[in-house]
């Protein structure tokens, strides 16, 4: 029986440990395409390497202005955007 309360307690700690090491995208929710790494960018619904390459090209000429921006990257259309709008900023909110 002890053994299972130290496993359990280590479990724990491991848990709430890792909850707090999280990332401050996890933490808002929300991804900033000007900034977001590769990795961040393929969270996005319908948004594969290939497309988080292609935002990460686009924003070092253009940054973008407006969440609705990244409809100018080939690849991304209405949909997309739809589909990702509420997490999507482009500012430190």
């Amino acid at each position: 029986m002890k053994q299972f309360k130290k496993i359990s307690l280590l479990i724990l700690a491991s848990l709430l440990f890792f909850s707090f090491c999280q990332p401050a995208i996890a933490a808002s929710g929300k991804i900033n395409i000007n900034t977001a790494t590769k990795t961040e960018l393929v969270k996005l619904k319908h948004v594969g390497d290939k497309i988080a390459q292609r935002i990460i090209e686009y924003r070092k000429e253009n940054p973008f202005q407006k969440p609705e921006d990244i409809m100018q990257v080939k690849g991304i259309g209405q949909k997309v955007f739809d589909a990702n709008k509420d997490v999507i900023i482009v500012k430190d909110e």
